[in-house]
């Protein structure tokens, strides 16, 4: 059974940062290509940033390009996505995904986490 598992969400003041994690488990699952998604209330859920060949290339959405950033431990199977400089407009549950064993194609991952909620106060 594959299991992404994210952590680290939580109530931040605009202007600060958090840090996500996503811990992968199940068979000899690589997680790669992999990522995160958000959805916000009354909206659909939206790509946020994506790494491949093991993080050589990443992909942002424009709305978080320079602030977030993609990582992974690759010895651990974790996953990162360091966010700066937080907007209220960031407030939303933020998925982990991967596309492990598929074709990278970025708005159909194959395996989600359940979610963890960040809240952007202003």
């Amino acid at each position: 059974q594959v299991q992404l598992v994210e952590s680290g969400g939580g109530l931040v003041q605009a202007g600060g940062s958090l840090r996500l994690s996503c811990a992968a488990s199940g068979r000899t699952f690589s997680m790669d290509p992999w990522g995160w998604f958000r959805q916000a209330p009354g909206k659909e859920r939206e790509f946020v940033a994506s790494a491949r060949s093991r993080g050589i290339i990443t992909d942002y959405a424009d709305a978080v390009k320079g602030r977030f950033t993609i990582s992974k431990d690759n010895a651990k199977n974790t996953g990162f996505l360091q966010m700066n400089s937080l907007k209220p407009e960031d407030t939303a549950v933020y998925y982990c995904a991967s596309w492990s064993g598929r074709t990278y194609d970025k708005n159909s991952p194959g395996y989600w986490g359940q979610g963890t909620q960040v809240t952007v106060s202003s």
